[in-house]
């Protein structure tokens, strides 16, 4: 997931993209520059900004669906 790019086609900052998974603007600058997304924050941007075959694989992982 490159998510710079994906946060780019959305027309969004980096506040707004990371504040909707409440991860600071900060942190998400560190994420799109390279360093490694956790899988905790992973399944949080799939849930927010991802298809809905990506929500479901998460909502199973999690025991959701």
């Amino acid at each position: 997931m490159n998510v710079k790019k994906q946060r780019k086609q959305l027309g969004l900052t980096q506040a707004q993209f990371w504040n909707r998974i409440q991860v600071t603007q900060s942190g998400g600058s560190r994420y799109e520059n390279g360093r490694p997304i956790p899988g905790p924050v992973k399944s949080l941007l799939a849930l927010a900004y991802g298809t809905e075959k990506e929500r479901q694989k998460v909502a199973r992982r999690l025991g959701l669906a």
